[in-house]
């Protein structure tokens, strides 16, 4: 299994990113997918998720109406669109699985909110 993320970077207050999170080794299709921040001196927190078949995401209070996950299953990618970022946005992004019993993470891409 393997996870790679891609997309972080440095933005304004206001502004939006879209991170990609490229999954193999599995069969993607198959799985719920999410995405976890961990912002500085705090404990990696579910963002959002989405069901195998895309049909139903959740999301955290924070992210809500905001934040929008979405996969392409040809393409074995999951993806964070970011609008109207918030400092406190500034984390970590996590791309995330479990499968079979296991917890899989990617290597994490920073995303920065700052003026």
């Amino acid at each position: 299994v393997h996870l790679v993320e891609s997309g972080g970077g440095l933005v304004q207050p206001g502004g939006s990113l879209r991170l990609s999170c490229a999954a193999s080794g599995f069969a993607f299709s198959s799985y719920t997918m999410s995405w976890y921040g961990q912002a500085p001196g705090k404990e990696r927190e579910l963002v959002a998720s989405i069901s195998n078949g895309g049909g139903t995401t959740n999301y955290a209070d924070s992210v809500k109406g905001r934040f929008t996950i979405s996969r392409d299953n040809a393409k074995n990618t999951v993806y964070l669109q970011m609008n109207s970022l918030k400092p406190e946005d500034t984390a970590v992004y996590y791309c995330y699985a479990r499968i079979l019993g296991r917890k899989y993470w990617g290597q994490g891409t920073q995303v920065t909110v700052s003026s």
